[in-house]
């Protein structure tokens, strides 16, 4: 049951003539939050230290200019009555009055939100011909897609900071832990209701492992009403094929369900590169009473994708003749199983106070079994190397309550969010190589071929457990919105974790364990310029594990969470009676407690230290007969502040897979009679592929494109086009920049949608 709050006072001329009391109240809130500040930096925990950029000016000035606008605000805004509904229409397109679950726990829309904040409907999502979470997300400002087998294909980076620590995915809000650096779930994006983005720092909110943004995934959930059915099938270029089923309604007046089925298979663009998957999402919900409800999820996922590993370069350089090979062995294989059970509880305790639990069972099982590397050599071979087989298990048994409660705060409307999380992780690995340095046994196959042969290993334990893993983790945390005027909210948040990990070692039967704890705070200031413009600054902080926390070595046990900052400022408005809209956004990282080590045989030192200054920029706007426009763009200055290498100083060199410049744009025409055509372009700038910054992947722009034709009312026939011009790009590569993982060619896939 959707949830409306209806703020019915209007915002007054106060603001233009403030009260003695006012002014009193918001002088107060002034210095508070400027003392705040310059204690932080002042305080023993940061040493009061201060460098070429000074930490109290970049705290400090978001909120002088947001008090600046208030300074020179001289006209009434009258805002009307406005409703906020808790959860937006599913298949509907989102905009700033669109709660995002990413952004905060107090049910914000991104207008009332101090945070730089996207949504995408699931509609938007698969109208632009995106397969994958990562495929929509990276249509955002600036997130880029680094994925490969080692990390299951869903590696991001985002504001300078990549990979799974760094950016954080959250399945309808619940945090699926990163054992080794993989993530597998959710398989596609049939089932996303809705896809929510909150870049920047976000420890707060999701504890450790947060900095660069969090993407959370909202999928389809069950609705009261007559039963819908839709039915999928799709067919396309090497030999593609879909079928899909998503069936929702009402099965008694208390009783409604979602029913998602998704299966897909593929011969693949490489040799040898068949794949397949197979996605299931059910729900029931019981509506008990008016004011308590329970619903029932289950969701699983089973892949085995490309068993395509990367292109080596001949001679330094890209060969366009050897896109289709694959030089995997003949027996290599990928597989992933994930299952996520879930019991969610909504209450109303009463109109001030709610309540909602969510109790939660994961698990995954991962397999690869590869030759990893292959490096051209003189006379038109290729040396394989890293054969690799491992497998991943992990369970993860969770809860996490919640309440909220309206309420006012020293005469102030206010809602605070309080709640406590739990998460207990068993995290398994075997595989066929020695934990303390890689396999590096090598045959050759010829270049004019294509891989071939068996899997093979010299490794004289063989395949065999090698450790298992168990990590508690438990959270306090809190989250408040106050309104301290008719325009200007104050957001804030705070979090304590505590993280006991215990590593055992299945082969010499040792065992290390530690405790860690990550303190994290934000604050943030929305002053709405008009009711459709808002101007916003906020601080957060984030914390970070070394490594992935389930699998610290015992060395990497040793050291603290690496401490991240951020200062941000942002405008977001809406115009043209909610026909467009578009937001601005400035920030400054520094993350603090880096490992770095002076000589290849030196002790590793927890004082390295990384930056990153950029700027975001987004427009969507609806433009006269049928053409919707959507256009974003992103730069981002990111840069090793100090930073030893093995004996190399990578201090002012940018880090690995961060390009410059990123930017998107998606155009929509409705050409009358039932037809829509899209077309849009996605350009990533080149990224450097090791931290000596010597070796680099060129920028690529790839054009998609697609066009649908209403038959009926009840059937829809599509086209989608994909890499429209056959561009050859890489989007990430090897640490030497010696073997490239490529986009996919020019391909074509038909759809035909009937709904009864």
């Amino acid at each position: 049951m959707a949830r409306h709050f209806r703020f019915t006072q209007p915002f007054s001329a106060a603001i233009a003539a403030p009260s003695v009391r006012l002014q009193d109240r918001l002088r107060r809130s002034i210095m508070l939050c400027y003392n705040t500040c310059v204690s932080f930096i002042d305080s023993p925990r940061n040493n009061g230290s201060s460098t070429v950029r000074n930490p109290a000016l970049h705290c400090t000035w978001p909120l002088a200019l947001l008090f600046s606008s208030l300074a020179l605000a001289d006209g009434a805004v009258d805002l009307p009555a406005l409703d906020v509904q808790a959860q937006a229409a599913e298949e509907g397109e989102s905009d700033l009055r669109t709660p995002t679950s990413s952004g905060s726990r107090l049910e914000l829309s991104a207008l009332q939100t101090p945070a730089s904040t996207s949504s995408l409907s699931g509609a938007e999502v698969r109208g632009r011909n995106n397969r994958s979470v990562q495929d929509a997300v990276t249509r955002t400002p600036g997130i880029t897609f680094i994925g490969s087998p080692g990390n299951g294909g869903t590696a991001l980076s985002a504001r300078g900071f990549t990979g799974h620590s760094a950016t954080m995915q959250l399945y309808d809000g619940t945090r699926q832990y990163v054992g080794a650096g993989t993530v597998t779930f959710p398989v596609d994006t049939w089932s996303v209701a809705r896809i929510d983005v909150l870049r920047g720092p976000a420890s707060v909110l999701y504890g450790e492992g947060a900095t660069g943004a969090v993407i959370n995934v909202v999928p389809k959930k069950p609705f009261a009403g007559p039963v819908e059915n839709h039915l999928r099938l799709g067919y396309g270029s090497d030999d593609r094929r879909q079928a899909a089923l998503d069936s929702g309604g009402s099965l008694s007046d208390a009783l409604s369900y979602r029913f998602n089925l998704n299966q897909q298979a593929s011969n693949g663009w490489v040799d040898r590169g068949d794949s397949n998957s197979l996605a299931l999402s059910a729900a029931l919900r019981w509506e008990a009473n008016d004011d308590l409800s329970f619903t029932l999820f289950h969701d699983q996922g089973e892949q085995s994708p490309e068993r395509y590993l990367g292109t080596p370069l001949v001679d330094g350089k890209f060969r366009e003749s050897l896109r289709e090979r694959n030089y995997n062995v003949a027996n290599a294989d990928i597989h992933y199983n994930d299952q996520i059970t879930r019991l969610v509880t909504d209450w109303r305790i009463n109109d001030a106070l709610t309540a909602n639990n969510q109790l939660y069972y994961i698990k995954t099982q991962r397999y690869w079994r590869n030759s990893e590397a292959y490096r051209w050599q003189p006379g038109d071979t290729i040396a394989r190397s890293e054969f690799y087989r491992i497998k991943h298990t992990q369970e993860q048994v969770g809860d996490r309550q919640t309440f909220t409660l309206e309420h006012p705060l020293f005469g102030l409307d206010s809602r605070t969010v309080v709640g406590v999380d739990y998460n207990r992780i068993h995290f398994a690995r075997q595989h066929d190589f020695a934990s303390d340095s890689f396999n590096e046994f090598s045959d050759s196959v010829p270049l004019a071929g294509s891989g071939g042969g068996n899997y093979q290993s010299n490794e004289p334990l063989g395949y065999r457990p090698r450790e298992r893993n168990l990590a508690q983790q438990f959270s306090l945390f809190a989250e408040n919105r106050t309104q301290l005027t008719e325009r200007l909210s104050l957001v804030t948040g705070v979090r304590r974790d505590q993280v006991h990990l215990d590593r055992s070692n299945r082969v010499d039967d040792s065992r290390v364990d530690r405790s860690l704890t990550g303190d994290n705070w934000r604050a943030g200031l929305v002053f709405a310029l008009t009711p459709e413009r808002s101007l916003y600054g906020q601080y957060a902080t984030s914390t970070e594990g070394v490594n992935n926390l389930l699998t610290l070595n015992p060395t990497q046990q040793q050291f603290d969470l690496s401490e991240a900052k951020q200062t941000e400022i942002g405008l977001k408005q809406l115009f043209w009676d909610g026909q467009g809209e578009w937001t601005l956004a400035a920030y400054h990282i520094v993350k603090k407690k880096l490992l770095s080590r002076a000589t290849p045989t030196s002790p590793t030192e927890q004082i390295g230290q990384q930056s990153s200054d950029g700027l975001e920029a987004s427009l969507e706007l609806a433009l006269g007969q049928g053409w919707q426009v959507s256009a974003n763009a992103a730069f981002v200055r990111a840069e090793y502040d100090d930073f030893v290498e093995g004996g190399g100083d990578r201090s002012g060199n940018r880090p690995v897979d961060v390009p410059k410049r990123t930017a998107n744009l998606w155009l929509n025409k409705d050409l009358g009679s039932g037809v829509e055509a899209g077309i849009g372009a996605r350009y990533v700038d080149a990224r450097y592929v090791d931290t000596a910054n010597t070796e680099k992947v060129p920028g690529y722009t790839v054009i998609d494109a697609n066009i649908a034709w209403q038959v009926l009312s009840d059937v829809r026939l599509g086209l989608e086009l994909n890499n429209l011009f056959d561009r050859q790009y890489a989007t990430s590569a090897s640490s030497d920049g010696q073997q490239w993982f490529l986009g996919a060619p020019r391909s074509l896939f038909v759809t035909a949608d009937y709904s009864f």
